[in-house]
């Protein structure tokens, strides 16, 4: 594959809900795209989603919950996003816009931009600075992906050796 493949792969990938950057920014390093590179490629294709869901998810959601074919599964996704942002305000109290950050940019499992975004728009936070506090926690989260994926990477190449 070129280069401007695994580039595409990286900035599609980072856009994919649950996988994001924490999977993008290791496959691009895996397949030899330089770290400055893939960083930049997966942090815009990670927040390009994050206005829209702040805008329209809840609506959509909200539409879609007593719906036949979709209301489970959109009711799932409302209740996720409801208790990570009750846990979030409770642990926060006013830092809450910081506490959003480090949701978003703690690389585990079921935190990151989707699932902030999706949690500042139900408790109705500010547009512009729960952005900004996903833009924060999309940069650390890169940052610590990145690092993790040259020790793997290096790690991988050394047991061969």
């Amino acid at each position: 594959m070129t280069t401007v493949t695994h580039c595409l792969i990286v900035f599609f990938v980072s856009m994919v809900p649950i996988i994001e950057l924490r999977g993008a920014i290791p496959y691009g390093v895996a397949f030899g795209l330089p770290l400055p590179l893939t960083y930049a490629i997966a942090i815009v294709g990670n927040m390009l989603p994050v206005p829209v869901i702040y805008l329209f998810a809840r609506k959509v959601l909200e539409w879609g919950a007593d719906k036949p074919w979709i209301g489970k599964p959109f009711t799932f996704i409302l209740e996720k996003g409801r208790r990570a942002g009750d846990k979030m305000q409770a642990k926060a109290g006013r830092g809450l816009y910081v506490a959003l950050l480090l949701f978003v940019g703690i690389p585990l499992p079921g935190t990151g931009a989707w699932t902030g975004t999706l949690a500042a728009s139900l408790l109705k936070m500010d547009f512009k600075k729960s952005v900004l506090a996903c833009m924060g926690g999309v940069l650390l989260a890169g940052c610590i992906m990145g690092a993790v994926s040259l020790l793997g990477v290096s790690a991988f190449h050394n047991l061969g050796h």
